[in-house]
């Protein structure tokens, strides 16, 4: 079959297709625009028919209607639609059944739950039905008698429906009689087109032929693009302008062979190693004498951030510049940062030029050169990249193909330079912080252990003394929760410094944690020592720092002392011992250092090999025990939840509470396995006793940072058939990490195991009101001290009304600690806080039994 017959066969076929799609798609179209009036119709009616019954409504219950009424009126409006397509229904959203009770309504599907929920009212256009659904919510009038509703809230719900089947079905009727007379016809049209298109087909195929076997080789590809290739029919024009252009493309591949060679042997260079990461302005300096060598490149340039509002901007010189581009070039560049929003604020800029060939001088460069001819990469809110940009001169009549070989290679330059600066920035970076806390930029506690343990052994080798400070920020607490948290890191950073100017050049402090410092003093004997930490206590004596409201603070510490060999020999026993003698210059009335005596250093380390010895101990044999302390409703009396405290049991029958071991067994690193003792042993207690309430648990700040706590909580959860939507973890706010990211990340871990959370001492701080705010938190025990204060303190009474109304807001239970006596339970009481726990309640006792069934 030839091509001229296959074209004809094409064509009838197309005739008779194109005829009857023509008849489809107008039934398919005219048959759509009637159902989509109809059903637009109907959504009308139903859109008015709501409002008409809502407006009723509302005007019945202007005169204060009853339930009775309110029952009639919905009956009367369901019958009305009766034997119609129409379908209406009302339904009472829970906040009014929360007042008036509950109505006989049909059962809300997910589109009515939805919109209660949200407050919009919703179309639904979906098969044969036309839904519209009506929310009724609350005005300011409505108050009046709905005094749980907020304006705007969802009060009920009206739902209209139409079923437009019959409708549809007779349009589509009357369409198909109508329209059956016109088929005939457009086929009868439709043939006769094909037949004087085929007749100008068989010309214009003809003549395109023609020219097509002209094309013999490829030099013929020009006299082709240069061709007339008029066929004397109007639809092979696009033909004709894409075979010119396909022979311009097909020429221009064939002439940048070379460039593509090229792009290949650079893009092999683009492989980042160590030594290109070392030393990586000599590689962009080669990378540019490359490019320079396929196309003039005279400069490229980098800016990277490298602080606040502070800028590196490296420039590479192909050669050598005067003094006017250079110049030049910092002012364009300048003015193009300018024009940016990220930099519209201010900066400061670091210049550093670079020269690649240094032997030869560069050409002077006009301004236009460097606008037009540079290519720039933004990365938007940088925190450590910046602009990186190549600037290159053109050549005369390079062509598109070219171009766009050098932009792929621009473009993969401009990430390499970036990455290689990045990565060098990100070394430094975590080489530094690797080795000091990013508060104070002085050594961390790592840092610390690994000079202690240095300098012991460099002291013995050599015979020499040295001395240890313990030295810990009075009253840092209160500054943190009187003026925030962002204060009191000023607070700690003037500190440091000053403890920095009071100390010798050679000697070593860092940060140890919180409010907490150690400073290393080489070769120094005991009176040294103690000359230098009396100079730190007056140096920070002197210190007044203005806080946000325009008071002034001054610092305190109190600094403990050790000297090695004299007080011990092992690097850890002369931490404990100074940490030891801090905590007795806080005893002796804070702002001093506590100087050792003989007999401190027998009875420090009796003490703390005792303690250590019975942490180890209760770690082995697994000799933590609970106590628990019911919390009550205060009203009823019931035990709702227990909090459970670690004890242990000395030899001598006694106990040890939690503050006499707590410290120390977070300097051990073992504070965490006595939190999963205590854990299984409750937990064990409460399902042998068939508990059925909530157990609070206190997490360590040290959990925050072990990768298994969630693991170890389900684990323990699970062997012993306890709930954990029963286990509540309660969380300090003086107490936890300030990383608020990984906190969240944290609380939202243990909530997805279905674990409850509890923000302890609340309103102790600024930081609980964050917390609030940010994470789900089911439980607030208010700080003890605002519960005792409210028998006579009317700023504590008002306080703690205050964190009770915002709690119930936020949907959040209330438990009042320290109820010491009834008068504290009374005003509990009076305050509707929901739970309350003290030892006017109970005291904390072993037998979960008794404080279950205690009774007030």
């Amino acid at each position: 079959m030839t091509p001229i017959k296959t074209i004809r066969g094409l064509l009838l076929t197309a005739a008779v297709v194109f005829s009857t799609l023509l008849a489809v798609a107008t039934q398919y179209v005219v048959s759509g625009l009637y159902e989509r009036s109809i059903r637009e119709e109907a959504m009308r009616h139903a859109n008015t028919f709501a409002e008409v019954t809502f407006q009723s409504m509302f005007q019945l219950m202007r005169t204060g209607w009853t339930r009775t009424q309110l029952e009639e009126f919905i009956r009367a409006i369901e019958r009305s639609v009766d034997k119609t397509p129409h379908q209406i229904a009302i339904y009472r959203a829970p906040r009014v059944a929360e007042l008036f009770g509950e109505i006989k309504q049909r059962e809300m599907d997910a589109a009515i739950l939805e919109v209660i929920a949200s407050g919009e009212s919703l179309r639904l256009d979906r098969g044969p039905e036309v839904r519209f659904i009506n929310a009724l919510r609350a005005e300011a009038e409505c108050r009046q008698c709905h005094t749980n509703a907020k304006p705007g809230e969802v009060l009920g719900v009206i739902d209209v429906r139409q079923d437009v089947r019959p409708l549809l079905e007779a349009g589509n009727r009357q369409f198909l009689f109508a329209f059956a007379p016109v088929v005939p016809i457009a086929i009868a049209a439709t043939l006769l087109m094909v037949v004087y298109i085929r007749r100008r087909l068989n010309k214009a195929i003809a003549g395109f032929a023609t020219n097509i076997r002209s094309i013999n080789r490829l030099s013929d590809l020009k006299q082709l693009e240069n061709a007339s290739l008029d066929f004397g029919f109007s639809e092979f024009s696009p033909v004709a302008t894409e075979v010119r252009q396909l022979t311009e493309r097909v020429r221009s591949v064939a002439v940048d062979k070379e460039m593509l060679e090229f792009e290949i042997r650079l893009l092999e260079k683009f492989i980042l190693t160590s030594d290109v990461v070392k030393d990586w302005r000599e590689y962009v300096n080669r990378l540019l004498i490359d490019i320079d060598g396929v196309m003039p490149a005279y400069a490229l340039f980098s800016i990277f951030k490298t602080g606040d509002d502070v800028f590196d901007l490296e420039v590479f010189w192909r050669c050598t510049p005067s003094s006017e581009s250079r110049q030049l070039f910092e002012e364009t560049v300048r003015e193009s940062l300018r024009r940016n929003p990220y930099f519209a604020e201010g900066y400061a800029v670091t210049i550093e030029h670079n020269i690649a060939d240094s032997t030869r001088n560069a050409p002077e460069l006009v301004r236009c050169d460097i606008e037009v001819q540079t290519k720039s990469l933004l990365v938007e809110a940088p925190k450590i990249g910046g602009i990186v940009g190549i600037g290159m001169q053109a050549q005369a009549g390079t062509d598109a193909t070219r171009w766009l070989v050098v932009e792929s290679i621009l473009s993969t330059l401009l990430n390499v330079v970036g990455s290689v600066k990045a990565i060098d920035k990100y070394t430094k970076d975590l080489e530094y912080y690797a080795t000091r806390d990013p508060l104070t930029n002085l050594y961390n506690q790592r840092v610390f252990w690994e000079l202690l343990d240095s300098e012991a052994t460099r002291s013995g080798r050599h015979g020499y003394k040295f001395g240890l400070l313990m030295i810990d920020a009075d009253n840092f607490k209160s500054v943190n929760d009187t003026y925030g948290h962002g204060f009191g890191d000023v607070f700690l950073q003037e500190v440091a410094v000053a403890i920095r100017r009071a100390i010798r050049e050679d000697d070593l402090l860092a940060r140890y944690g919180g409010d907490e410092f150690v400073a290393i003093l080489p070769e120094t004997d005991l009176a040294g020592t103690l000359e230098v930490a009396q100079r730190i206590i007056d140096t920070v004596t002197s210190l007044s720092i203005e806080t946000p409201d325009g008071a002034r603070v001054s610092g305190s510490l109190s600094v403990g002392m050790a000297v090695y060999p004299d007080h011990a020999i092992e690097t850890k026993d002369l931490f404990l011992f100074a940490d030891s003698m801090m905590y007795r210059a806080k005893a002796d009335g804070k702002g001093r250092v506590a100087v050792p005596t003989e007999q401190d250093v027998v009875e420090v380390f009796r003490s703390l090999s005792e303690k250590s010895m019975l942490i180890l101990a209760a770690v082995e044999a697994r000799g933590v025990i609970p106590y628990y302390q019911p919390i009550i409703d205060p009203k009823t009396g019931k035990v709702e939840a227990l909090e459970v405290l670690a004890r242990i049991r000395l030899d001598d029958g006694s106990i040890l509470v939690a503050d006499a071991f707590v410290a120390i067994a977070e300097k051990m690193g073992l504070m965490h396995k006595l939190d999963y003792i205590l854990m299984e042993r409750a937990l064990e207690a409460a399902t042998a006793a068939n508990y059925q309430g909530l157990l609070f648990l206190n997490m360590s700040p040290r959990a925050l940072v072990l990768n298994d706590f969630v693991q170890e909580t389900r684990r323990i959860a699970s062997a012993s058939g306890f709930d954990p939507s029963r286990i509540v973890f309660e969380i300090t706010e003086r107490e936890t990490i300030k990383n608020m990211a990984l906190l969240e990340r944290f609380i939202n871990t243990l909530r997805s195991e279905g674990f409850r959370l509890a923000i302890d001492d609340f309103g102790s701080g600024f930081s609980s009101f964050h917390y609030v705010k940010r994470f789900p938190i089911d439980f607030l025990k208010i700080e003890g001290d605002f519960i005792v204060g409210m028998k006579q303190n009317d700023k504590d009474r008002a306080l703690v009304r205050s964190i009770v109304a915002l709690a119930r807001e936020l949907g959040i239970r209330t438990v009042a600690e320290y109820v010491e006596d009834a008068e504290v339970l009374d005003k509990v009481i009076d305050q509707s806080i929901d739970l309350a726990q003290g030892y006017h309640i109970q005291r904390p006792t072993p037998s979960i039994e008794q404080a279950i069934s205690i009774s007030t």
